[in-house]
């Protein structure tokens, strides 16, 4: 979702900014606004989610032998989080409209994106969408920004407490330890940039909601526009984060890159081989799962005891 914001809410900005003319018109001013809400939405659901699999992790009986999840779980929680999102979201979409304007300057006329919901909407989804506007700064300040921080707190907490109760009792492996422990600091590494990116947004939007009588609409247009770029901040950098704080996942990255590359010698063959295989191993503890990178025990021939 960081990648479409990128690819598509970014240029449109731009090319708003630089020509004063919005482009695709209408429909950007309503789809941009509602990608940019449901990039929120996923972030902020994910860092849920990604919590309580710590918290799982740390309270599991046996976390040292925790199966990998399995690939039908995994696409409905995403299916989850992305839908919900989505569908939270939704409300933006009749909230925004195309605006034109005169410029007192240089008399051209400049289009923008005015929050204001269409007087032909039926009279029960107006009131709707009116009740989200006047709602929209804390549900913005409450769900997108408080959720994520205080789940991600929390939850790091208890697993922290558990943990350490556990270490207590019994001696965990080292390398299964180091992978928890670097595991929890990539989650933190994740909130504490969204929480940076999302404070200025939350704080413009306190500002304009008691102040915009006073304010004129240049400063609000600034205003609007540097929370969007603090958004497109957060989407290029959290990816970025991700490969360097998962180290599987950012060892996966660097092999398809290598294999792009032409100049592959049979001798950087065998060892991206090697390398794949110990990958493969490696990615059984990644960000979402747990399992230790173990051998498999030995075979047995049939008709053993064991």
């Amino acid at each position: 979702w960081d990648f479409l914001i990128l690819f598509f809410c970014l240029p449109v900005v731009i090319f708003n900014e630089i020509t004063k003319k919005r482009l695709l018109g209408d429909i950007s001013c309503r789809i941009v606004p509602f990608m940019e809400v449901s990039s929120l939405g996923v972030t902020t659901f994910s860092l849920c989610a990604l919590g309580i699999d710590r918290f799982h992790a740390a309270t599991s009986p046996q976390a040292s032998a925790r199966p990998i999840e399995q690939c039908q779980s995994i696409i409905a929680k995403l299916a989850v989080i992305w839908v919900g999102s989505m569908t939270l979201s939704v409300p933006e979409i009749l909230l925004w409209q195309l605006a034109q304007d005169t410029s007192p300057v240089s008399g051209m006329v400049t289009e923008y994106c005015t929050m204001k919901p269409s007087s032909n909407l039926p009279e029960s989804v107006y009131s709707l969408v009116l009740t989200y506007q006047n709602a929209r700064m804390w549900w913005y300040f409450g769900c997108y920004f408080c959720l994520p921080i205080l789940f991600t707190v929390s939850c790091q907490l208890v697993t922290r407490r558990i943990s350490g109760s556990e270490k207590k009792t019994e001696c965990r492996g080292t390398k299964h330890s180091q992978c928890e422990s670097h595991l929890n600091c990539t989650i933190i590494g994740l909130t504490i940039i969204y929480g940076l990116c999302t404070t200025p947004e939350n704080i413009c939007n306190i500002v304009v909601a008691y102040m915009s009588p006073d304010m004129s609409k240049q400063t609000l247009d600034l205003l609007n526009l540097i929370n969007q770029f603090f958004l497109f901040f957060k989407c290029s950098v959290t990816p970025v984060l991700l490969l360097c704080l998962c180290r599987p996942l950012g060892q996966a990255f660097m092999d398809c890159c290598c294999c792009c590359c032409e100049g592959c010698s049979p001798d950087a063959a065998s060892s991206e081989g090697s390398a794949d295989s110990k990958l493969k191993t490696e990615m059984s503890s990644s960000i979402f799962f747990d399992k230790p990178r173990e051998s498999p025990p030995p075979l047995l021939a049939l008709g053993t005891p064991c």
